[in-house]
């Protein structure tokens, strides 16, 4: 009787804990990480966030961090994506980033999963947010 109970009150907030949003607060980035990031957005702009990309935008993945990816175009153009949630193993970039899309676009929502070279097993989860372009500054020179 008494587990009935303790079930009763668990069990509700378990699952409201699992259906929860899947953002979270980014992790600070290393300094690695954060030469990377500079070197991909010194000298651009950011713009409005957009929904989606087009695929063939999205051929070039950098993988800044577990909750960072950056899409790269050209030298004069690279979308951020800040994931909505942590993908654990993403930057190590030793497992096979697996995105799940429907149509010829990447957009916010899509799911992403990893998959170890070797075993084929499945590894973290994650989610794209929104895409931030960034765009070489034409004023600078």
């Amino acid at each position: 009787m008494r587990l009935a109970k303790i079930a009763a009150i668990v069990l509700p907030a378990t699952l409201a804990t699992a259906c929860s949003p899947v953002e979270t607060a980014p992790v600070p980035l290393t300094e690695k990480q954060s030469l990377v990031l500079a070197k991909q957005l010194t000298g651009k702009i950011a713009g409005d966030p957009l929904r989606c990309i087009s695929d063939f935008n999205a051929n070039n993945v950098i993988r800044v961090s577990d909750d960072m990816l950056l899409y790269r175009v050209s030298g004069n153009l690279v979308y951020q994506n800040n994931l909505r949630g942590t993908c654990n193993g993403l930057a190590s970039d030793r497992d096979i980033m697996v995105t799940e899309q429907f149509g010829g676009q990447k957009c916010k929502g899509d799911l992403i999963r990893l998959v170890d070279r070797v075993s084929g097993m499945q590894g973290g989860f994650c989610s794209l947010g929104e895409f931030v372009p960034y765009r070489k500054d034409k004023s600078a020179g």
